[in-house]
C-alpha cells in the first residue's frame, strides 16, 4: 500500500507546481495502475494514497489500463507453474497473473502484513497448507495454487470472487456478499484479471477481454 505525505513550502503559488511533481512521481512508480487519492489539509500538507481511509480523500488520478510490463523472471518459473497448475486443474495463465500481481516473480518478496514469497502466502495460510518454506519457489507455488483451487471450488469458478477472497479473505467476501468495497481489493481483482487476459492472449484467443464486465457484474450483484 502506498501512503505518502508531502509538505510544500509557502507561498501557496508554489503548490500547484509542487503537486504536479509529486503526482508525476507517483504515477511513474510500479503502483501507477491504482487510483491515486489525495487531499490538502489545513496546514498545507498534501496527503496521497492508493488506499483511502478518510472521506476527505478524493480521486486525483483515475486508474488507467494496466501497462503489461513483464518482470525479468517472467519465464523463470514457467515449468513449475505449468506442472502445478495441471496438478490442481487451475489455468497456468491465472497462476502467472496472480504471481505477477502479488510479487512480480520475486520469490523473496515480503509484504508489510507478512505475506511471503511468489504467491504472497500469509503465515497462517501457509501453515494450513503445510508450506514450510514460503521462500522456496516450488513449495510456495504449490501452496498458492492449492489455495486458488480451494477458493475456485468455494465460489463455483467465479474468478472475481476467487481473487477477492485471495486478497481480502473469505470472511470479507461473505460479509459483503461479493467483492468487498476496499479500494485495494477492487484494484487487485481488476489487475489480476487483466494480467490473466494478457497471458492468455500470448498463447491463444480468449473471452477474458470481458474481465472488467465480470468484476462489475459481481460488484453489482452484491449491492
Amino acid at each position: 500500500m502506498l501512503s505518502s505525505c508531502l509538505r510544500f513550502v509557502k507561498p501557496l503559488i508554489m503548490m500547484p507546481f509542487s503537486l504536479a511533481i509529486a503526482v508525476a512521481l507517483l504515477a511513474s512508480a510500479d503502483f501507477a495502475s491504482a487510483d491515486i487519492y489525495g487531499f490538502v489539509d489545513e496546514e498545507g500538507v498534501i496527503h496521497l494514497t492508493n488506499v483511502p481511509t478518510n472521506p476527505r480523500y478524493k480521486v486525483w488520478i483515475k486508474e488507467k489500463r494496466v501497462l503489461f510490463n513483464l518482470g525479468p523472471d517472467y519465464v523463470k518459473y514457467d515449468k513449475v507453474i505449468e506442472k502445478t497448475a495441471r496438478r490442481y486443474d487451475v489455468d497456468h495463465a491465472l497462476v502467472k497473473a496472480v504471481i505477477k500481481a502479488e510479487s512480480n516473480f520475486n520469490s523473496k518478496a515480503v509484504s508489510r502484513k507478512g505475506a511471503k514469497g511468489l504467491m504472497q502466502l500469509m503465515p497462517k495460510t501457509a501453515s494450513s497448507l503445510r508450506v514450510e518454506d514460503c521462500f522456496h519457489p516450488e513449495d510456495n507455488i504449490d501452496g498458492g495454487v492449492r489455495y486458488l483451487r480451494y477458493l475456485m471450488n468455494v465460489y463455483d469458478g467465479n474468478l472475481p470472487l476467487t481473487l477477492a477472497a485471495y486478497n481480502a479473505g473469505e470472511k470479507a467476501v461473505a460479509r459483503y456478499r461479493g467483492i468487498p468495497p476496499y479500494a485495494e481489493t477492487k484494484t487487485y481483482v481488476r489487475r489480476v484479471m487483466r494480467y490473466y487476459e494478457e497471458y492468455n492472449r500470448k498463447s491463444a484467443p480468449t473471452s477474458l477481454s470481458k474481465a472488467d464486465a465480470q468484476v462489475q457484474n459481481v460488484s453489482a450483484s452484491s449491492n
